[in-house]
């Protein structure tokens, strides 16, 4: 029998790997596929490695993902954002190095927030938007959980459904450095505080009537982070067409638990 594919293992070849500079960091950018362009922000903890999840997507569209600032890949950009404004500017930066003007924009967790505020403020920049459980948001009334007060065992089963498929995202790969590679995931979850804590919360339900893309909203069903209450928040706050995609057996990331289908939502909402 032959060797079983985990969740984070790729079925096809290498992305192509670039780097742009912003604020004086060289910044990962990976490719792949073909057709019309679409780029992918990562969710909490950012892509240490390719997932199946922009396989799907590469398999019908131009793929471009960037490394936000102090992910991986995103060097220690974070470390010169000081505020709200120097991260919304950095990331604008970001796309447009990485020829992403105009195209389609998904993101996650995160990386969605980040999507949602280019929709917002730079609204010629973003054609369709699929935004999976972003950041941002926050009601006293029903709180999202705070990922920086988990014990390190716990945050696995909040970012999916399947922990497993965590554990093996920011698993040591082979031949990679022992010392550099848990520095690299420490300093993204340090980079996502900068922006989001203590709440998670950047007023971002101010400007989501700026947003006029069609935008899909993908929640997992059992995400243990962003209520379900945020998607309807978001959909009654965006000024443009809008739906909401709720994934069975999904988590947080719901990307990485069921890759297939959240990658077919997202095309199929832009195409």
């Amino acid at each position: 029998m032959g060797k079983r594919r985990t969740a984070v293992e790729q079925d096809v070849s290498e992305p192509e790997t670039l780097t742009v500079d912003v604020n004086g960091f060289a910044t990962r950018v990976w490719r792949m596929g073909s057709g019309p362009m679409i780029g992918f922000l990562a969710g909490f903890g950012g892509l240490p490695r390719w997932v199946p999840f922009l396989d799907e997507l590469a398999k019908s569209r131009t793929v471009i993902v960037p490394s936000l600032p102090g992910f991986p890949g995103g060097d220690r950009g974070h470390s010169v954002l000081d505020t709200h404004l120097d991260w919304l500017l950095a990331v604008r930066d970001l796309l447009a190095k990485a020829g992403l003007d105009g195209a389609d924009l998904a993101g996650s967790s995160v990386g969605a927030s980040m999507a949602a505020e280019m929709a917002a403020l730079w609204p010629a920049s973003v054609r369709r938007l699929a935004l999976i459980a972003p950041f941002g948001l926050f009601d006293d009334a029903d709180p999202p959980t705070d990922p920086w007060a988990q014990r390190g065992d716990a945050v696995p089963g909040l970012m999916c459904a399947d922990p497993e498929i965590w554990k093996a995202l920011k698993a040591v790969p082979e031949g990679a450095n022992s010392v550099e590679w848990p520095i690299e995931q420490t300093r993204a979850n340090e980079a996502a505080a900068r922006i989001f804590w203590p709440l998670g919360n950047t007023k971002l339900e101010r400007r989501l009537k700026l947003i006029s893309a069609p935008t899909l909203l993908i929640w997992g069903e059992k995400d243990a982070i962003m209520p379900r209450s945020y998607a309807d928040r978001i959909a009654k706050g965006i000024a443009g067409r809008s739906e909401t995609k709720v994934i069975a057996g999904a988590g947080h990331l719901a990307e990485l638990d069921r890759p297939a289908e959240v990658a077919a939502a997202v095309i199929g909402w832009t195409n």
